[in-house]
Protein backbone atom coordinates (compact mmCIF):
# COMPACT_ATOMS: atom_id res chain seq x y z
CA UNK A 1 0.00 0.00 0.00
CA UNK A 2 0.95 3.83 -0.40
CA UNK A 3 1.39 5.70 2.88
CA UNK A 4 0.04 9.28 2.89
CA UNK A 5 2.74 11.41 4.46
CA UNK A 6 0.87 13.92 6.70
CA UNK A 7 2.26 17.20 5.58
CA UNK A 8 1.89 19.89 3.66
CA UNK A 9 2.07 19.86 0.25
CA UNK A 10 3.05 22.88 -1.85
CA UNK A 11 4.37 21.48 -4.71
CA UNK A 12 0.22 20.64 -5.47
CA UNK A 13 -1.67 24.07 -3.88
CA UNK A 14 1.38 26.18 -4.72
CA UNK A 15 -0.39 28.30 -2.21
CA UNK A 16 -3.99 28.35 -3.18
CA UNK A 17 -6.25 27.28 -0.84
CA UNK A 18 -9.83 26.42 -1.67
CA UNK A 19 -9.95 23.15 -3.80
CA UNK A 20 -13.44 22.21 -5.58
CA UNK A 21 -15.70 19.56 -6.63
CA UNK A 22 -18.97 18.13 -6.70
CA UNK A 23 -20.47 15.67 -4.51
CA UNK A 24 -23.44 13.56 -2.77
CA UNK A 25 -23.33 14.64 1.28
CA UNK A 26 -23.92 11.47 3.05
CA UNK A 27 -26.94 12.71 5.76
CA UNK A 28 -28.53 9.02 6.31
CA UNK A 29 -27.36 8.57 9.84
CA UNK A 30 -27.75 4.42 9.07
CA UNK A 31 -25.40 4.58 6.68
CA UNK A 32 -23.23 7.44 8.50
CA UNK A 33 -23.20 4.83 11.82
CA UNK A 34 -22.29 2.03 9.34
CA UNK A 35 -19.13 3.82 7.45
CA UNK A 36 -18.46 5.08 11.31
CA UNK A 37 -17.98 1.06 12.56
CA UNK A 38 -16.13 0.44 9.17
CA UNK A 39 -13.53 3.36 9.98
CA UNK A 40 -13.56 2.24 13.66
CA UNK A 41 -12.68 -1.52 12.99
CA UNK A 42 -9.88 -0.39 10.33
CA UNK A 43 -8.64 2.82 12.31
CA UNK A 44 -5.30 0.86 13.57
CA UNK A 45 -4.32 1.36 9.49
CA UNK A 46 -5.71 4.56 8.54
CA UNK A 47 -4.28 8.25 9.01
CA UNK A 48 -6.11 10.39 11.82
CA UNK A 49 -7.19 13.19 12.19
CA UNK A 50 -9.90 12.94 9.67
CA UNK A 51 -12.60 15.42 9.80
CA UNK A 52 -13.61 15.35 6.16
CA UNK A 53 -16.81 14.38 5.83
CA UNK A 54 -18.05 11.04 4.54
CA UNK A 55 -19.14 12.11 0.62
CA UNK A 56 -19.10 10.27 -2.97
CA UNK A 57 -16.96 12.58 -5.62
CA UNK A 58 -18.98 13.40 -8.49
CA UNK A 59 -16.24 15.93 -10.73
CA UNK A 60 -12.78 17.29 -9.20
CA UNK A 61 -13.23 20.80 -10.74
CA UNK A 62 -10.01 22.17 -9.10
CA UNK A 63 -8.95 25.25 -7.44
CA UNK A 64 -11.52 28.15 -7.06
CA UNK A 65 -10.66 31.37 -8.88
CA UNK A 66 -12.27 34.92 -9.49
CA UNK A 67 -9.63 35.76 -11.16
CA UNK A 68 -8.18 34.60 -15.18
CA UNK A 69 -7.14 31.02 -14.59
CA UNK A 70 -2.92 30.89 -14.30
CA UNK A 71 -2.36 26.98 -13.81
CA UNK A 72 -4.53 24.19 -15.59
CA UNK A 73 -6.06 22.88 -12.61
CA UNK A 74 -7.51 26.49 -11.87
CA UNK A 75 -11.47 26.78 -11.89
CA UNK A 76 -12.94 30.20 -12.50
CA UNK A 77 -16.62 31.14 -10.82
CA UNK A 78 -17.71 31.66 -14.85
CA UNK A 79 -17.10 27.96 -14.75
CA UNK A 80 -19.34 27.10 -12.01
CA UNK A 81 -21.93 29.42 -13.13
CA UNK A 82 -21.75 27.07 -16.38
CA UNK A 83 -22.12 24.45 -14.51
CA UNK A 84 -25.38 25.75 -13.16
CA UNK A 85 -26.74 26.66 -16.33
CA UNK A 86 -26.22 22.51 -17.28
CA UNK A 87 -28.08 21.63 -13.97
CA UNK A 88 -31.07 23.93 -15.15
CA UNK A 89 -31.12 22.85 -18.71
CA UNK A 90 -30.53 19.09 -18.17
CA UNK A 91 -32.97 19.35 -15.00
CA UNK A 92 -31.37 15.95 -14.05
CA UNK A 93 -34.20 13.63 -11.23
CA UNK A 94 -33.61 12.51 -7.99
CA UNK A 95 -32.08 8.69 -8.13
CA UNK A 96 -31.20 6.06 -5.89
CA UNK A 97 -27.65 4.27 -6.05
CA UNK A 98 -26.62 1.61 -3.87
CA UNK A 99 -23.95 0.83 -1.14
CA UNK A 100 -21.44 -1.72 -2.21
CA UNK A 101 -18.85 -3.48 -0.43
CA UNK A 102 -15.60 -2.44 1.08
CA UNK A 103 -12.37 -2.31 -1.46
CA UNK A 104 -9.21 -0.44 -1.27
CA UNK A 105 -7.08 1.70 -3.72
CA UNK A 106 -3.25 1.17 -3.41
CA UNK A 107 -3.45 4.67 -1.47
CA UNK A 108 -7.10 4.66 0.78
CA UNK A 109 -9.83 2.06 2.01
CA UNK A 110 -13.14 2.99 0.00
CA UNK A 111 -16.84 1.73 0.10
CA UNK A 112 -17.92 0.93 -3.80
CA UNK A 113 -21.08 2.80 -4.83
CA UNK A 114 -22.92 0.86 -7.20
CA UNK A 115 -24.40 3.32 -10.44
CA UNK A 116 -26.61 0.31 -11.85
CA UNK A 117 -28.22 3.17 -14.29
CA UNK A 118 -24.89 4.98 -15.10
CA UNK A 119 -26.77 8.69 -13.81
CA UNK A 120 -23.07 9.75 -12.66
CA UNK A 121 -21.88 8.68 -15.67
CA UNK A 122 -24.78 11.51 -17.61
CA UNK A 123 -24.02 14.06 -15.18
CA UNK A 124 -20.10 14.09 -15.41
CA UNK A 125 -20.55 13.90 -18.98
CA UNK A 126 -22.27 17.03 -19.23
CA UNK A 127 -20.05 19.08 -16.66
CA UNK A 128 -17.49 17.87 -18.95
CA UNK A 129 -18.44 20.10 -21.45
CA UNK A 130 -17.53 23.02 -19.52
CA UNK A 131 -14.19 22.43 -17.98
CA UNK A 132 -11.64 19.58 -17.90
CA UNK A 133 -11.98 17.01 -14.55
CA UNK A 134 -8.64 17.57 -12.19
CA UNK A 135 -8.37 13.48 -12.40
CA UNK A 136 -5.01 11.31 -13.08
CA UNK A 137 -7.74 7.89 -13.45
CA UNK A 138 -10.83 6.69 -14.15
CA UNK A 139 -13.74 7.38 -12.39
CA UNK A 140 -14.75 5.01 -10.01
CA UNK A 141 -17.49 5.86 -7.30
CA UNK A 142 -17.01 5.08 -3.98
CA UNK A 143 -17.13 6.58 -0.66
CA UNK A 144 -13.46 6.91 1.25
CA UNK A 145 -13.03 5.61 4.71
CA UNK A 146 -9.47 6.84 5.20
CA UNK A 147 -6.11 6.86 3.99
CA UNK A 148 -3.60 4.39 5.08
CA UNK A 149 -0.75 5.40 6.99
CA UNK A 150 2.40 3.34 6.18
CA UNK A 151 2.95 0.70 3.25
CA UNK A 152 1.10 -1.65 4.87
CA UNK A 153 1.27 -5.67 2.70
CA UNK A 154 -2.16 -5.60 0.78
CA UNK A 155 -2.73 -9.03 2.16
CA UNK A 156 -3.25 -7.84 5.47
CA UNK A 157 -5.64 -5.15 4.62
CA UNK A 158 -7.40 -8.53 2.86
CA UNK A 159 -7.07 -10.41 6.52
CA UNK A 160 -8.79 -7.71 8.04
CA UNK A 161 -11.95 -7.32 5.64
CA UNK A 162 -12.20 -10.93 6.21
CA UNK A 163 -12.57 -10.32 9.39
CA UNK A 164 -15.46 -7.97 9.90
CA UNK A 165 -18.55 -9.14 11.32
CA UNK A 166 -21.08 -10.79 8.98
CA UNK A 167 -23.52 -7.91 9.11
CA UNK A 168 -21.60 -5.57 7.66
CA UNK A 169 -20.21 -8.21 5.31
CA UNK A 170 -23.98 -8.89 4.21
CA UNK A 171 -25.08 -4.89 4.73
CA UNK A 172 -27.11 -3.65 2.23
CA UNK A 173 -28.17 0.18 1.62
CA UNK A 174 -29.80 2.27 -1.03
CA UNK A 175 -28.24 6.08 -1.05
CA UNK A 176 -31.20 8.39 -2.38
CA UNK A 177 -29.58 11.95 -3.87
CA UNK A 178 -31.96 14.73 -4.02
CA UNK A 179 -29.39 16.93 -4.64
CA UNK A 180 -25.94 17.70 -5.43
CA UNK A 181 -23.55 19.47 -3.81
CA UNK A 182 -20.57 21.96 -4.57
CA UNK A 183 -18.25 22.89 -2.29
CA UNK A 184 -14.26 23.12 -1.03
CA UNK A 185 -11.92 22.11 0.93
CA UNK A 186 -8.81 23.86 1.91
CA UNK A 187 -5.85 22.23 0.32
CA UNK A 188 -3.53 23.13 3.24
CA UNK A 189 -5.35 21.09 5.73
CA UNK A 190 -4.81 17.11 5.40
CA UNK A 191 -8.62 15.41 5.65
CA UNK A 192 -9.89 18.57 6.43
CA UNK A 193 -13.85 19.56 6.49
CA UNK A 194 -15.49 20.11 3.10
CA UNK A 195 -17.46 23.40 2.96
CA UNK A 196 -20.64 23.47 1.00
CA UNK A 197 -20.29 26.07 -0.90
CA UNK A 198 -24.53 25.56 -2.60
CA UNK A 199 -26.95 22.62 -3.44
CA UNK A 200 -28.61 21.94 -6.71
CA UNK A 201 -31.88 20.14 -5.81
CA UNK A 202 -32.47 17.78 -8.69
CA UNK A 203 -35.91 17.76 -10.56
CA UNK A 204 -37.06 21.17 -9.22
CA UNK A 205 -35.34 23.74 -11.53
CA UNK A 206 -37.18 27.01 -9.47
CA UNK A 207 -34.68 26.04 -6.58
CA UNK A 208 -31.81 25.88 -8.46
Amino acid sequence: MVPTSIRDYPEWHLGRQNYALWYLEINDQKIVDYLDALRAHFSEFLVEPNHRQYHVTLFICGFLTHETKIYSDDFSFNEFEQHRQIFSKENFSSFQLKIGSIDSFSSALFIEIRDTENILFQIRQKLGLVSNEIAALDYCPHITLGLYKTDYNSDLILQKISQLPVQYKQAEFDLKVEHLTFGYYQAQTLQGKLYPYQHLFLGDPCCN
